[in-house]
């Protein structure tokens, strides 16, 4: 949450020359309504129910950069579609969430009486194994612009594609 995920995923997009998408705006379109509304209506274990048919449909769809929410992978059918797959984690840390995310935000699982930011630390620590499992790469999302994380990114990538072994011809 407040990693930039947006920002950095159409960047990274324009780099690579791929569309991007972003799954939280596919979910909003597909259900009529904005995110908060789902999670007050339907609670949040719908709210990632309907998130894991949406990401299904959008890994068969998309052909560019899927932008992910951060709770995207918690929900296990999410994982299964995810594991092995190309996924990049963008880190910040927690003084730059509270910059960025404010008192909330209308961000619904930041909203309540609770700090919004004891409760983005409780999320990140019950996130973090998941997302550490699951990634393929890791950058701090909180150095530098969103072009010079999409720049990191791409850095990232090719230094992994040369450093894969040649596969033998059969």
């Amino acid at each position: 949450m407040g990693a930039g995920k947006t920002s950095v995923g159409r960047v990274l997009a324009a780099r690579l020359e791929v569309p991007f998408d972003d799954l939280d705006a596919m979910i909003v379109a597909e259900a009529g309504r904005p995110i908060p509304e789902i999670f007050r209506t339907e609670g949040e274990p719908g709210f990632r129910e309907l998130e894991a048919q949406m990401l299904a449909r959008a890994l068969k769809t998309c052909r560019g950069v899927l932008a992910l929410g951060g709770g995207a992978a918690m929900h296990p059918a999410s994982r299964e579609l995810l594991r092995g797959g190309p996924l990049v984690l963008l880190e910040i840390s927690p003084e730059l969430a509270a910059v960025r995310l404010g008192r909330g935000s209308g961000r619904p699982l930041l909203a309540g009486d609770a700090d919004p930011m004891v409760r983005w630390r409780e999320l990140a620590l019950e996130r973090d194994p998941v997302h550490q499992d699951l990634a393929r790469w890791r950058i701090d999302a909180g150095r530098g612009s969103a072009a010079a994380v999409a720049r990191g990114i791409t850095d990232m990538m090719g230094q992994d594609l040369l450093a894969a072994p040649e596969k033998e011809d059969s």
